[in-house]
Parts: C-alpha cells; structure tokens; sequence
C-alpha cells in the first residue's frame, strides 16, 4: 500500500475532491483526519472508509479560524501519533464576479479559504512533520490559478497565490524532507458551485472556453494524482504544479 502507516489531514472532506482524496488514501494504509465545518457531513465518508477496513475520524473545522486548524494538527497527533500528509482542499468559489463589480466580503472570503487557508494548515502542520523528518503537503489549486480568466477576480487571486505559496513552502523546507505539490485540476464533476448564482456577465466570458474543454473530471481522478503526490513514489517531485483537465489547456 502506498500509503500505509501514513497519518493523513484532508481538509474539505466532506464531499467531492476531499471525500474521494479521503477515500482513496485510507484504501492505501493511511490514517484519515477528515475536516469539514459540519461535522455531521464526514459521518459517511467516516463510515464508509471504516466499513472499508480503513482508520479515519471527522474533526468539525474551517480552515478560516486559526484555532480550528491548529486543534485539527493537534487531534491528528494526539489521536494517530503523528503527522505525514497534509491535504488542501477547502475551497470558495466566486462566481464569477468580475473585479469592477466585486465586494471586498467576497473578495475577503475567498481569499481567506483559498489562500489564507493553507497556509494556516502550512504553518500549523509542519513543526510536526520536522519532528518525524519529514512529510508531503498536496495542495489542490485549479487551471484558475495558471490563466487569467476561467473563474473570477477572486478565484483567480487566490489560486495564483497558492500556487506561489506552496512552491515557497517545497523549496523552504526541502531540507527538512518535506515536499510541497500543486494540483491545478480543470473541470471536475463536485458540488463545490451548488446553489451560488453565477454573475451572467462574467461567467459568459469565462464560461466561453468550455466549448473547447474535451471533457469532465471525476474526483476519483484527482485522488489518484494526490496519491502519488502524497506517496513515496514521489520522492523526487517537489514544487511541481501537476495539470488534471483532460488535455484543457493544452489547446
């Protein structure tokens, strides 16, 4: 197994690319800490992976409260014994709002999940990883995060920026034995847009490149490329930036 004996945090676990990521790596020895900010949310993804013969427990978070993340990093130790894998996944959508119609309260929110957010759980989780020499961080951005313009001023803010701060992180901490990767996924089938209301103006112009996506994502497969990302087998990979959309942005 390719994560066996490995001490996994998955934040946004409760559905999409989280719960899958979640799944995945339980089936591949990992001991799964699963944060969500409804904690009743992960009760099936908790049952599933333990019906499954895999170890996880459900922590009620959100990666926007410096105190969530910390207690998330100190239930995984506390509970598990250490520290090998963390995940960002928490994600805000934008709506595609473009910058001379955005307000600062959604500016702010999707800063602070997307961009804040990791690296509250950088910060909190790598004194731990020093401690067992070691430990891989598996970042989901977004193709948003490469190009100008396939979601809003925001999102697209944000996804830059982490991308830059997990590539600051692998080379930072190289030294240390840890190792600090990017997804930048393009569609993916998730419930991350359900129930927000598109701004129509911006999502005709950003939506317009779909015509040429050659098709959707499964979470699933995301999971697979965090698995090996997150596993040993990636050894030698670190600051990569790795592209999941089907051949996208390769038009």
């Amino acid at each position: 197994m390719m994560l066996e004996n490995k001490v996994a945090i998955v934040t946004g676990a409760s559905s999409g690319m989280g719960a899958a990521i979640a799944k995945r790596f339980a089936k591949e020895g990992a001991s799964i800490v699963a944060l969500a900010r409804r904690k009743e949310r992960l009760q099936t993804l908790i049952d599933e992976i333990a019906a499954d013969g895999g170890r996880a427990i459900a922590v009620a978070g959100d990666v926007t409260r410096d105190g969530d993340v910390e207690n998330v990093v100190k239930t995984a130790v506390r509970e598990f014994g250490k520290l090998d894998v963390v995940v960002n996944n928490a994600g805000l959508l934008d709506r595609f709002v473009p910058v001379a119609e955005l307000d600062s309260d959604l500016w702010n929110a999707v800063i602070e999940v997307n961009l804040t957010g990791p690296m509250r759980m950088f910060r909190a989780a790598i004194p731990e990883m020093v401690k067992v020499g070691g430990g891989a961080f598996v970042t989901i951005a977004s193709i948003g995060g490469l190009h100008g313009c396939r979601a809003g001023a925001a999102y697209t803010a944000s996804k830059h920026g982490v991308i830059g701060l997990a590539k600051n992180v692998a080379y930072m901490y190289a030294v240390k034995g840890i190792r600090s990767n990017v997804i930048a996924p393009g569609g993916v089938k998730t419930e991350i847009g359900a129930g927000q209301e598109a701004n129509e103006g911006g999502a005709a112009v950003c939506m317009a490149g779909m015509g040429i996506n050659p098709r959707m994502g499964e979470a699933e497969e995301i999971a697979s490329v965090a698995l090996f990302l997150a596993s040993d087998e990636a050894s030698f990979v670190n600051g990569a930036t790795v592209v999941a959309d089907a051949g996208w942005t390769a038009y």
